[in-house]
């Protein structure tokens, strides 16, 4: 993980766009740090936004808690769902 100041950042700024799709770059203002710059070059602009979300992963969160049921069991639900609906038609 590389440091830069701010004010060198200001200068250097394309050099840390590269160097941030190799390693994350920290930038410090007066010694202490601020932000960090992650490089995200091929990847896709959804996954970006997910990744970033809050509200994406507070969702993740709330559903891995939630209770879980076997493949079979769910296969075997969703066969009497599709097996209903035949018959409403």
């Amino acid at each position: 993980m590389r440091t830069i100041n701010v004010r060198d950042l200001q200068k250097r700024i394309r050099e840390c766009v590269s160097a941030a799709q190799k390693e994350k770059i920290v930038i410090t203002r007066h010694g202490r740090p601020a932000a960090i710059v992650i490089g995200v070059e091929g990847q896709d602009w959804e996954d970006i936004v997910l990744q970033t979300s809050p509200a994406f992963w507070r969702l993740i969160e709330a559903r891995r808690k939630q209770e879980t049921i076997p493949l079979a069991e769910a296969r075997l639900r969703l066969e009497a769902q599709g097996a209903r609906r035949k018959r409403k038609r």
